[in-house]
Order: C-alpha cells, then sequence, then structure tokens
C-alpha cells in the first residue's frame, strides 16, 4: 500500500514483481493513475482515489512553491495530505479484508497499521527513505540540513509528529469502524520496518533500534525496457546526450526554465534529452529532444550525465546507471538525497531549481561532464549495487511471518 507521485510507487512494483515470483499473490494497493505500471509483472493491482498530479496541480498543491524553506513546505503539504488522507480508508479496508500481510509505505503507514491491528493481520513498513530520528542528519524531508546530534534527533521527532498530523482525522475513523478504542495505541509487537535505499548510499544509522533494516533498493519493474524508436535515432545520431527531468515535480514556470536548461545545455556543448514530466518540460531542437515517461533503466546507461530533482527513485535510478549527476532539488526530501550523491563524488554540487540559472546549470554540467573522476565514482558504485538484492530481506521477513 502506497501513495504519493510516482516515485512513491515504483519501487514497489519491482518488490511485488519479486515476491510474486517468489510464489506469493501480490497486489499493488495505489492511486488508479498507476495501474499501468504493473502491467506484465505478475503483480496484482487495487486502486486508490485521488489523482496526486490533479492535487498538484491544483491551487492548493501550487502553493508549495510559495514556500522557500522546508519547514513551510512541510506545514504545507501536512494541510493538503491531511484534507486527502481519510479518503482512502474504504479503499485500504477493501483490500487488506483479501490480504494476509499487509506492506506499507510511509505515505500509509499510520493508517494501515490500524487497519492492520483491526483486522488482526501483520504488517511490515517499507519506507523509501530514513524517517527514525537519528543525531546522524537532520529530517531528510526538511533537506537533510544537520542542526548537531541534539537538534536532529528532535527535528525527527518534530517531523513524526506532523505526518501523525496527517491522520489525525483519518485513524480515529478507522479505529471506529474496527471496533478498535478511538484514541488508543497498538499495543501489538512492533512491525518489522525494512528501508528501501542501499547501506552503500545512506549507512545504517548507528542509533537507531534494532529492528529498524536497511534492505537496499527495490528496482521498479520495467518489463523489457525499450526506447521509443525516435529517441534510439536520436541517441544513435551523435554522443551522449544529457538527461534532464524533475519527475513528479511541478514548476512555476515551465516555459522559462526550459529555456534556461537549454541555454545551459549549448553554453556546456552538449546534447539534450528532455523529459515533460509533471511541471511541463518542452525544448525543440536538432540537439535537444522531448519525450514523455520512458524507463530510466534502458535511458540513463546512455546518457552523459542526468540532471534531475533528486526524488528518492531517481537517485536509485541514477546511482545503478553509473554516470554522473547535477542534482536540481525543488523541495522535500530531495535536498537531502543531493547531499549525499555530492558526498559520494557521483555530483560535483546540488543546484536548486529556485537558484537555477543557465550559467550555473552549465557550470555544473561542465564539471560533471568533463572531470572523469564524476564518472569513475558513479561506476564503481554502481558494480557495488549491482551486488545487493534489496528484495531478500523483505522476502525472507514476508515468510518468516508466514
Amino acid at each position: 500500500m502506497t501513495a504519493g507521485s510516482r516515485g512513491d510507487v515504483a519501487p514497489y512494483t519491482g518488490l511485488g514483481h519479486a515476491l510474486s515470483r517468489a510464489g506469493h499473490e501480490v497486489t499493488l494497493v495505489t492511486h488508479g493513475r498507476f495501474e499501468r505500471l504493473v502491467a506484465g509483472s505478475g503483480v496484482h493491482f487495487h486502486p486508490l482515489p485521488v489523482d496526486p498530479r490533479a492535487e498538484l496541480e491544483s491551487p492548493r498543491g501550487r502553493s508549495l512553491h510559495r514556500s522557500a524553506t522546508g519547514v513551510g513546505k512541510l506545514v504545507r503539504v501536512v494541510a493538503m495530505a491531511r484534507a486527502l488522507a481519510g479518503q482512502m480508508t474504504d479503499a485500504m479496508l477493501a483490500a487488506a479484508r483479501s490480504s494476509d500481510v499487509l506492506l506499507l509505505a510511509a505515505s500509509t503507514a499510520p493508517l494501515g497499521q490500524v487497519i492492520a491491528e483491526g483486522l488482526s493481520l501483520p504488517s511490515i513498513a517499507l519506507p523509501l527513505q530514513p524517517l527514525a530520528p537519528t543525531r546522524e542528519f537532520g529530517p531528510p524531508i526538511l533537506g537533510g540540513r544537520s542542526w548537531g546530534g541534539l537538534g536532529n534527533r528532535v527535528a525527527g521527532h518534530g517531523v513524526n509528529l506532523a505526518i501523525e498530523r496527517v491522520f489525525s482525522a483519518a485513524v480515529p475513523d478507522a479505529r471506529t469502524r474496527l471496533g478498535l478504542s478511538r484514541g488508543g495505541a497498538r499495543t501489538a509487537r512492533r512491525s518489522p520496518v525494512l528501508h528501501g535505499f542501499s547501506p552503500l548510499v545512506v549507512p545504517r544509522p548507528r542509533d537507531w533500534r534494532p529492528d529498524l533494516e536497511v534492505a537496499g533498493y527495490w528496482w521498479p519493474y520495467d518489463g523489457e525496457a525499450r526506447l521509443p524508436a525516435g529517441l534510439r535515432d536520436f541517441l544513435d545520431a551523435g554522443p551522449p546526450p544529457v538527461y534532464v527531468g524533475l519527475g513528479s515535480a511541478t514548476v512555476p514556470d515551465p516555459a522559462g526554465l526550459s529555456t534556461e536548461v537549454v541555454d545551459a545545455l549549448r553554453r556546456a556543448g552538449l546534447r539534450g534529452v528532455i523529459q515533460r514530466g509533471w511541471g511541463g518540460l518542452e525544448a525543440t531542437g536538432d540537439d535537444v529532444l522531448t519525450i514523455d515517461d520512458v524507463p530510466h533503466s534502458a535511458l540513463f546507461p546512455r546518457m552523459a550525465a542526468v540532471v534531475h530533482h533528486c526524488g528518492a527513485g531517481t537517485t536509485a535510478a541514477g546511482l545503478r546507471a553509473g554516470v554522473p549527476a547535477v542534482p536540481v532539488p525543488v523541495q522535500f526530501d530531495e535536498g537531502f538525497w543531493a547531499g549525499r550523491l555530492v558526498a559520494l563524488g557521483t555530483a560535483p554540487r546540488a543546484v536548486p531549481l529556485r537558484r537555477l540559472t543557465a550559467g550555473s546549470l552549465a557550470a555544473a554540467l561542465r564539471r560533471a561532464t568533463g572531470d572523469p573522476a564524476y564518472g569513475r565514482r558513479a561506476r564503481a558504485l554502481a558494480d557495488e549495487l549491482r551486488t545487493e538484492n534489496g528484495a531478500a530481506p523483505v522476502l525472507e521477513a514476508v515468510n518468516r511471518l508466514g
């Protein structure tokens, strides 16, 4: 069960496929617009209401751009999500009633755990980001900025309280419907928590509880992962281009940003593949090609570098491809992942969207593509990631519950 944008869904398609191949019957429970992501995977689908793209493009969603700080954006997104959370209860309950185990993304865990309690089902939490408070870094959802050891832990607890606020109406209502005490808390044994990122990228914090595990990445199910003919022709017609895409992020001025991106590519002497995404980026010319969604696993290895918003899933895809990155974080945990790429030596520096200009992006592109050290580090890390099997710990945990 997961809710949110494409990046909050795609990793679970690959995890579900792996569980299905191991003999389990798996259903992905998420927004209806993502049903096509499981086509051919052996994973069933159960739709949740709410269209996340429509919400982000609504006046309420676009108001996120008016907040310049991580705390301000968190306040706005909590208010937006709180208004939507209760709409998911019926669909989640219906899916759970025909299930034996609930696997819960962070975006559904507070409500899913109540449903699991009410139906006497075991559950496993499967977050894509490190959410538990730690002294080692600040909360990723606030960009990963450090306030020192104590400050980081306090901020982490504050973020978790904000997340509880999202479900402050939906959870008591669900408890009442399930015959549970309205204000009670779950008293059963704590659910296992397995995180869907690699310890090579974010080492497990030393002050975490023993039950908080880092499993490794869950790669999206891409089927045959073929690229469209027009895109293949463009790739074959010249040197490796640079990918530019902001995934599911919306932007205040798509036309202006597209102009800055094309100008940056040309200043750096690079061709570009620009993914339209939910932000509506668009460019034309012999040296640039605008595309819609294509499998990153097939596209990224053919790039000279990838410029992206640093969502958890896109960050993972770039690392898997072994190519340098130029992070352009927009909001929430994207600043945290951008910082990790820089610390790992696979990106020269971050160029936050609010400060992006053709000049700043061109300078970062020249470094990423001109200094071979970034490519060497990216390829070495990709080689290490290929030795990991992030689905295996989840399969073991599911089998233990069975």
